[in-house]
């Protein structure tokens, strides 16, 4: 592949690999970055995370240890160290194993029919997270773009979520509203329908498996999952699948069809209910629209309104 001479200026004035190697490590390399950090390879089984993003709190080791005495079926992170560097929060990390399972659908044309290797991966992850029980430390967790732990105050993840809702569309929802058909009307009926799901098991839920978050071995079985944080908290883990059916492929052309067969496959074999699926859709789009902009410039900014135009518990039946 050939690099753009704005990227070999880009990683040689990268300053972390000579930082890294000061610190004993002169094989630093970059491998990777993301909403929260640049993540570079030290060896040894080691990787390090100059966090650009929120940077994780005690509570979220508290949570990977929670995490960690479970027998999950793959790999899940470890903070092993954590240091400050000009203000700059740098964490040192075990290397988790295995390929992504797929690249973003923003930089890879999915096909019209996902790969059964594929969707085996995603129920294979969803239900060992599922089989993890909700515990302290992961209720106290702020999930992105919010000031305060989602369950404060509440007892119910239904009941604390819709209050995200609406702490969220305060925030900026007169933009989202200016794009999406009967937005006020939409809300209150998702609020409605949030509080009225009935009280179900509280697992953890990691709020963000895309496929890159997810990696296999070479046989495709499933043997980490990473990057937890973005909307990790403890909850019903029908909102896992849900968020996790919608954001498989969110922006490739068939990334509809997608999410509604992803839906229906998850509904079917996690014995989930279509409609609370597709409420938790309506949420996520609700609590997320304006994390990374809010107008039309920001491509999930565009995508959560697209979301919300096509839900039928959003738009009770008259989406189109």
């Amino acid at each position: 592949m050939e690099i753009s001479r704005h990227t070999m200026t880009r990683l040689a004035d990268d300053p972390w690999p000579g930082y890294f190697a000061g610190r004993g490590h002169p094989g630093a390399r970059r491998i990777g970055a993301g909403v929260e950090g640049v993540v570079y390879r030290l060896g040894e089984g080691r990787i390090a995370k100059v966090w650009t993003g929120r940077p994780p709190s005690e509570l979220t080791r508290r949570v990977y240890a929670d995490l960690a005495r479970h027998a999950l079926p793959f790999a899940t992170p470890e903070i092993l160290a954590v240091e400050e560097h000009r203000g700059v929060t740098v964490t040192y990390e075990r290397e988790l194993p295995g390929t992504p399972l797929r690249a973003d659908s923003a930089h890879e044309e999915y096909e019209r029919e996902l790969p059964v290797r594929l969707t085996d991966t995603l129920l294979s992850v969803l239900r060992g997270l599922a089989s993890v029980p909700g515990t302290d430390a992961m209720r106290r967790l702020t999930v992105q773009g919010d000031d305060r732990p989602l369950w404060e105050g509440h007892d119910r993840f239904q009941d604390a979520l819709a209050a995200l809702v609406t702490r969220s569309v305060a925030r900026h929802g007169a933009a989202l509203a200016a794009r999406v058909p009967g937005f006020e009307a939409g809300v209150a009926r998702t609020l409605q329908a949030l509080r009225s799901l009935p009280d179900g098991p509280v697992t953890v839920i990691h709020g963000d498996l895309v496929p890159p978050n997810i990696h296999v071995d070479g046989a495709g079985r499933p043997v980490a999952v990473l990057d937890f944080g973005f909307f990790t908290t403890a909850g019903d883990p029908a909102f896992d699948a849900a968020v996790t059916a919608a954001v498989c492929d969110m922006y490739g052309p068939h990334a509809r069809r997608h999410t509604d067969g992803l839906t229906r496959l998850f509904a079917r074999e996690l014995g989930h209910a279509p409609a609370t699926l597709t409420a938790y859709q309506a949420a996520y789009a609700l609590t997320t629209y304006d994390l990374f902009g809010a107008d039309d410039g920001d491509g999930h900014f565009r995508w959560c309104a697209e979301q919300l135009r096509h839900n039928d518990v959003f738009g009770a039946g008259t989406a189109g």
